[in-house]
């Protein structure tokens, strides 16, 4: 076995202690004398071996140090106590100041007596400078929390207990400092909320979400209550370790009450305008009406008269019936209006539909009105409510007419439009049917034009008008995912364009309504049941049905309905919806129960149905016996098409 000399292993200890350059390892005599220098002490503190061997360490001392004696007083504890620690400034050999870690150790004889003492010094003055910022950065974010007044900035730690206060928090909740730290942070809540568990919600949720926001009612230290906006923020350790939360509140007491006020500013404001708008509607309608029914009540008396002595009453009873359609089309403008009527929104052909209102453009518009259909060869469908793109068109053709008083030319014309991705702010990217309206009358300047889609604005003077119509229409192409744009010059004429989103080819639907089409013959006799609490109304309403030649039962309400059909099956049900006892719809309802697919048709005057009878198939007050031909026509169609649909084709089904 081969081992070291007591003299090898000194020399190798010697040499790993002068090999050291981070601590400055040197030994002191009994005295405080230098007896050797390694290369970091040399670093440290700049002196050379000869040049600092045998003096005194006092020298590495603070003039300040050296008055207090505390270089003897560091050998006198390592010498008694058996160690000396401590941290502070030392003096290099030009004269420069570093922080210093110093620990000394007496080195004894193995009889115990006092050889000297080995100093080991490290150099800290960069961590200090570090420890110093931080320390400076602390105390200024402090001072900086501490001096917001606007916000109250506070800690909490991981249970709620306030553990900081700023001068913010003392100003919005009235609590000194020394008041609330160590109070949970839950007083400032009011007793339902603490009740309802919402601080400590507001705790979880911050600790595992990252973060907690809300506005609500806070307490203050007198009982009252300020509306707060609140954040709440959790702190953690590098490792992750919840230290607790940083609170954030601001006082939104005034700036509530502010937007409070405004709100109330607002909705007087809009009160006033509806009171206005009311009045003005009141008037309009009440002119219109009252002219609509002076010429029908004239007309209907002097076709009286004529009777009497044998005359030809065919132009009184023409006044009257078109009285009567103008009044049910300013009826309808007005439900349309008041109610952003439920769509039932399909696949349209438009050149059948406008093709199919020849009749109706004629009469309603009358003879000096020449009306001309421009149409390309081919056109898709459009997605839209046809009863109310029938309206639409038929009010835009009733203001062209009126922009004419001397009559003249109306074109209605459609066509197939691509808009691209942001190419319009009304319309999004697709394809689009555009179906025109236009007239060669007055026009309207820039000022009028403007102004042409606001409810009740019109241009036919006090009292003639309500000025519904285009924003009735503008109103459906809205919902209808479309738009309505108006183009127009003084004396030139204009042009109201209805944009409206093509329809989604289904080419299985479509298959079906060939079919449908194919095996739905309309003249059909069909055996109806139609429903009414008013006589003179139901007996109206079975008087077209049998013009029409159908078969009709009459019933006065809803249980007399479903008493008859106990008795016996009908093709098709019409009922009215406002009726005593059973509605129309609590009755269609009643009727799916007894007879599940049996179509019913509700007649109303009413703006809107309840929510689970708009899939019914409706017909709106007034109408006409054509009218209720399509809807009849309309409801068989649907019926079969369901059937087919669930059962397949098959000739036995209703309408087939």
């Amino acid at each position: 076995m081969i081992t070291a000399s007591t003299d090898e292993t000194g020399n190798r200890f010697e040499l790993m202690v002068q090999s050291v350059t981070d601590y400055a390892i040197y030994m002191l005599d009994p005295t405080g004398i230098v007896a050797s220098w390694n290369a970091g002490a040399r670093r440290f503190k700049g002196y050379e071996a000869d040049e600092i061997i045998g003096q005194h360490f006092s020298r590495f001392y603070t003039p300040e140090d050296l008055a207090s004696g505390v270089p003897a007083m560091a050998l006198y504890a390592a010498e008694h106590e058996g160690r000396f620690e401590s941290e502070g400034w030392r003096v290099r050999k030009d004269g420069g100041r570093f922080w210093a870690s110093v620990v000394i150790d007496p080195i004894r004889a193995p009889d115990g007596r006092l050889l000297g003492f080995a100093k080991v010094t490290r150099d800290l003055t960069e961590r200090c400078a570090a420890q110093d910022a931080l320390r400076a950065s602390e105390e200024r974010f402090r001072l900086l929390v501490q001096s917001v007044t606007d916000y109250a900035i506070y800690m909490l730690d991981p249970v709620g207990t306030v553990t900081s206060w700023n001068m913010g928090a003392e100003r919005f909740k009235g609590y000194r400092a020394e008041e609330i730290l160590g109070q949970n942070f839950s007083r400032f809540y009011s007793e339902e909320d603490r009740l309802a568990g919402l601080p400590s919600r507001a705790l979880h949720t911050a600790q595992s979400v990252g973060r907690f926001e809300a506005e609500g009612w806070r307490i203050r230290k007198d009982g009252s209550r300020f509306w707060a906006n609140v954040v709440i923020d959790p702190i953690r350790t590098p490792d992750g370790t919840l230290l607790g939360f940083a609170k954030i509140t601001r006082d939104l007491t005034e700036r509530r009450e502010a937007q409070r006020t405004l709100d109330e500013a607002r909705d007087a404001i809009i009160q006033t305008q509806k009171m206005d708008a009311i009045g003005k509607l009141t008037g309009g309608v009440a002119h219109d009406f009252n002219n609509l029914l002076a010429v029908i009540v004239g007309s209907l008396d002097l076709a009286r008269q004529r009777l009497a002595t044998g005359g030809d009453i065919a132009r009184y009873l023409d006044n009257a019936m078109t009285a009567a359609e103008r009044g049910a089309t300013l009826t309808q403008r007005m439900l349309a209006f008041a109610r952003k009527q439920e769509l039932k929104l399909q696949s349209i052909d438009c050149i059948t539909l406008v093709q199919g209102m020849t009749e109706l453009f004629r009469t309603t518009l009358g003879a000096a009105v020449a009306i001309e259909m421009r149409f390309p060869p081919a056109l898709g469908a459009a997605h839209a409510d046809p009863s109310q793109l029938e309206l639409a068109l038929l009010n835009l053709a009733v203001n062209a007419r009126d922009a004419m008083p001397d009559g003249g030319r109306i074109i209605v014309e459609a066509a197939q439009m691509i808009v691209a991705q942001d190419e319009r702010p009304d319309l999004g990217a697709g394809d689009y049917i555009r179906l025109s309206v236009i007239d060669e009358g007055e026009g309207m300047d820039a000022a009028t034009l403007e102004r042409a889609r606001e409810p009740f604005f019109t241009t036919k003077g006090v009292g003639k008008g309500t000025g519904l119509g285009l924003s009735m229409v503008h109103g459906f192409a809205q919902q209808c995912g479309g738009s309505l744009t108006i183009a127009s010059e003084p004396g030139v004429g204009t042009s109201v364009s209805l944009w409206l989103p093509m329809a989604q080819v289904d080419a299985n639907a479509r298959h079906i309504a060939m079919v449908v089409e194919d095996m739905h013959d309309p003249d059909t006799p069909l055996v109806i049941l139609a429903v009414d609490d008013d006589d003179l109304v139901l007996t109206n309403t079975a008087g077209m049905l049998e013009d029409l030649g159908h078969t009709v039962f009459q019933a006065s309400s809803g249980a007399d309905a479903l008493r008859l059909l106990e008795r016996g099956s009908v093709d098709l049900v019409v009922t009215d919806h406002a009726m005593p006892g059973m509605t129309g719809a609590q009755l269609a309802d009643a009727i799916e129960q007894m007879q599940p697919g049996l179509p019913v048709v509700i007649i109303t005057g009413f703006a809107e149905l309840p929510p689970h009878a708009t899939q019914r198939l409706r017909l709106d007050k007034p109408f006409r016996q054509a009218e209720l031909a399509r809807t009849v026509a309309t409801a068989m169609r649907a019926a079969l098409t369901a059937a087919i649909v669930e059962h397949g084709p098959d000739p036995s089904l209703p309408g087939g």
